[in-house]
């Protein structure tokens, strides 16, 4: 009951994935969550044993409430505690305004924003168990620009970004710091999900002040620092790592 816990959501790959390496190597348990990639969950779980860590693996589709209490109610069964929660799970449909239909705008809210609320709920339950914790979620230069067949996910991005900061505000009591990390262009693999990869990557790569895209490390680097007791004054905000890119628009 006295080791620390931390839950990444969509932790079987990428920018999840990494981070729950990256906190197993700071000395936490993981749970790792995931809706579909069991093989990708399994070997996150694999390493973060080999750290030395305990991984706890969750099929849960974040969008659904009940998946998401029934969630924190294992966490709860297996470790009594919560202290970090990373917010990291995120799907949407990539269409022109013009083709969206109201099964894409759901799907979509529901995964990257609705997630959030009630992740964050049943998390601050766990967090105040042991004095506080603290939330950071992933999300996207597409919540403040405009992006190509991006319309529904930008929206979902932006309401992730006004909901860190009212959480901010109503969690600080409680001891729960709430912040979120935008990064530009990532080659992840969900980004092989959009129709317009390889331009979106072109563009970062040719136009990037930094003179690189962003790397996944980047956007761990950035979460790690929000969540150590380096940045406690940080709160509500959404740190933009992009190398620049944004401040030419």
């Amino acid at each position: 009951m006295t080791q620390k816990v931390a839950l990444i959501t969509g932790s079987s790959r990428g920018i999840g994935k990494a981070t729950a390496l990256r906190l197993a190597e700071a000395g936490y348990d993981i749970v790792i969550n995931y809706a579909r990639s069991k093989k990708g969950a399994l070997e996150t779980a694999e390493q973060v044993e080999a750290l030395g860590r305990k991984a706890f693996i969750i099929k849960a589709n974040v969008g659904d409430v009940a998946k998401i209490k029934d969630m924190f109610a294992q966490i709860e069964q297996e470790f009594g505690r919560l202290d970090i929660f990373v917010n990291n799970a995120a799907s949407g449909v990539q269409r022109p305004v013009m083709e969206l239909e109201e099964s894409h705008w759901d799907w979509t809210l529901n995964i990257n924003s609705k997630a959030l609320l009630f992740c964050a709920q049943e998390a601050a339950k766990l967090m105040e168990i042991n004095g506080g914790g603290k939330i950071v979620s992933i999300s996207s230069l597409g919540s403040i620009r405009y992006l190509e067949n991006y319309t529904v996910v930008g929206v979902s991005k932006a309401a992730l970004e006004a909901l860190t900061r009212y959480l901010a505000v109503e969690l600080a009591p409680k001891n729960i710091i709430v912040n979120a990390v935008s990064g530009g262009a990532v080659d992840t693999e969900a980004l092989k999900h959009f129709p317009n990869r390889e331009e979106l990557l072109q563009e970062a790569k040719d136009k990037t002040p930094a003179g690189r895209m962003v790397e996944i490390d980047d956007m761990v680097n950035t979460v790690m620092f929000l969540l150590s007791d380096d940045s406690s004054m940080i709160r509500g905000q959404t740190i933009i790592v992009d190398g620049g890119i944004s401040l030419l628009v």
